[in-house]
């Protein structure tokens, strides 16, 4: 299939009852998504996850080899049912694609948690159109057509559906990345009205400054400098809220943009 590779699974732990999450954007074990996969695994979820190398190797933190395999095996390791699928979510097919693969090999989708995304710094007067319009791809369109296949396959129990996004508030000096970033919240928001007759909670988390390799040492010092809790976010963080919002005591939560960021004004 193009842009989509099943790269590794287990399909022999039987866990009667246990729900399936898919997470989007787990390529690093330093990332946010991959605290996600760990603790819903943890929680009692069987999971699904993507990465997509060619990201990782354009960044600065390059590619980790092997995180993916590892990751999955240490989910594999709570009782969960695993998958990871190498998806290239710029290509509007793979969302359908994605679907198919994680149906095929462990069932139907009850949770999904969009961490994927295109981030490079740039401006007003120096984005390059092209790479505004990949952030809106990977961003924007991605997460329309994820929610959208969700909510036309989802067969769960009513009111047992979870969506959740990451978003951010960058604006200047991140243009693109903020703009589609505010895109992506919006289309979130927008599922938990169109989605509510499935008994689909949506909502999207702002994690704010999350220590994933990403900071500088002099971002770090203003980061912290800024937050009223005296620290950096970490991304158990944002995975403990996730896995909140994912559970049955998260049900009443919908239609909320939420900052999980340490107070940071």
């Amino acid at each position: 299939m193009t842009g989509v590779t099943r790269v590794g699974s287990q399909k022999d732990v039987e866990e009667a009852g246990r729900p399936l999450a898919l997470v989007t954007g787990a390529g690093r074990s330093a990332g946010i998504a991959a605290s996600v996969v760990l603790n819903l695994a943890r929680t009692g979820w069987d999971v699904a996850f993507t990465y997509w190398t060619p990201y990782d190797a354009r960044m600065q933190w390059g590619v980790e080899r092997g995180a993916p395999e590892e990751l999955r095996e240490k989910a594999a390791s709570h009782g969960a049912r695993t998958l990871a699928v190498e998806a290239d979510l710029s290509d509007p097919a793979v969302p359908a694609q994605l679907f198919e693969s994680v149906e095929h090999e462990l069932g139907n989708v009850t949770a999904l948690v969009l961490c994927h995304c295109e981030s490079v710094d740039s401006g007003l007067l120096d984005t390059t159109v092209e790479s505004f319009d990949l952030h809106f791809a990977v961003n924007a369109r991605a997460t329309w057509l994820l929610i959208r296949e969700y909510g036309l396959r989802f067969r769960g129990q009513h009111g047992s559906g979870r969506i959740v996004s990451l978003t951010s508030d960058h604006t200047a000096g991140n243009l693109p990345y903020g703009a589609s970033k505010g895109a992506m919240d919006r289309i979130t928001l927008a599922a938990a009205g169109e989605l509510a007759d499935l008994g689909v909670t949506c909502n999207a988390i702002n994690p704010g400054p999350t220590d994933t390799g990403w900071m500088t040492e002099e971002q770090k010092r203003d980061m912290i400098r800024l937050t009223p809790l005296g620290r950096l976010g970490v991304p158990q963080d944002c995975a403990n809220l996730v896995s909140f919002l994912c559970s049955a005591e998260g049900g009443w939560i919908n239609g909320q943009l939420l900052h999980s960021n340490g107070g940071l004004g």
